[in-house]
């Protein structure tokens, strides 16, 4: 959605543009809702984007203290794999997508290595 929103164009910019021409109902998570918020360019921008998202769909962990845990040993598996990620904020976004069953459209790498530790977490 970041990249959406900057005006970049490529093939995940593509498919969220498809799936709001038409109409097709997403969502997106208070953390994904924090990092669009900051990267608005001023204060008009900001109430915009706080508009339209306040109207999505907002997914969240579901277990508590037990989300986190899965999340954690998330990280882990993909260390013990090789795989570094770069970001605790991401791994949770992977976790609240798993949880509510969700096809998560990133474009982020780190995101797709996730998913081949993690098969559960289903990438669009």
């Amino acid at each position: 959605m970041i990249d959406y929103f900057k005006g970049n164009v490529n093939e995940k910019v593509d498919k969220l543009h498809y799936i709001i021409s038409n109409n097709i109902p997403f969502g997106i998570c208070n953390i994904v809702y924090q990092e669009i918020l900051q990267g608005a360019k001023d204060e008009k921008e900001f109430k915009l984007l706080k508009e339209y998202l306040s109207s999505q769909r907002f997914y969240d962990l579901k277990n508590g203290k037990e989300s986190y845990e899965k999340a954690a040993e998330l990280y882990f598996k993909c260390k013990e794999k090789g795989i570094n990620i770069r970001s605790t904020i991401d791994v949770i976004i992977a976790q609240i997508a798993i949880k509510n069953d969700l096809l998560l459209l990133h474009n982020d790498k780190g995101f797709s290595q996730m998913a081949l530790v993690k098969p559960k977490l289903k990438e669009f």
